[in-house]
């Protein structure tokens, strides 16, 4: 498994159950403890995704906007995905090595969902 750095790429979302077709959005990797500290923290909204790695968790304290949250496993699939309204702490997942967040409902119409495989391409 390749170490990211801070900085942007692009998400693959490959189609579920392999037969649909991939979706490729913009995204932040958020990699050092700063970058995932500050997360989407004052924002008003995000062009595609961000990858919180490593991460098993999530808040959304201080934030301005209801968010999709996705939990990945060590190869990237998705273990768990919630919508989290500001103010909240989300559970920890033992098997999540990444989570991404995105805007809400962002995730649905990219076919993000439980089982489905993701690739990142850093920039």
């Amino acid at each position: 498994m390749a170490r990211w750095q801070d900085g942007r790429g692009r998400l693959v979302v490959h189609g579920s159950g392999g037969g649909g077709p991939a979706v490729t959005v913009p995204l932040e990797i958020a990699a050092s403890y700063r970058a995932r500290t500050k997360g989407l923290l004052g924002r008003d909204g995000i062009d595609g995704a961000m990858l919180l790695t490593p991460a098993g968790s999530v808040h959304t304290f201080r934030m301005r906007i209801p968010i999709d949250v996705a939990y990945l496993d060590r190869n990237l699939t998705v273990t768990a995905v919630r919508t989290m309204r500001p103010g909240r702490l989300g559970l920890p997942r033992l098997r999540s090595r990444h989570v991404l967040e995105a805007e809400a409902g962002a995730m649905a119409e990219w076919g993000l969902d439980v089982g489905v495989r993701v690739t990142v391409e850093p920039a």
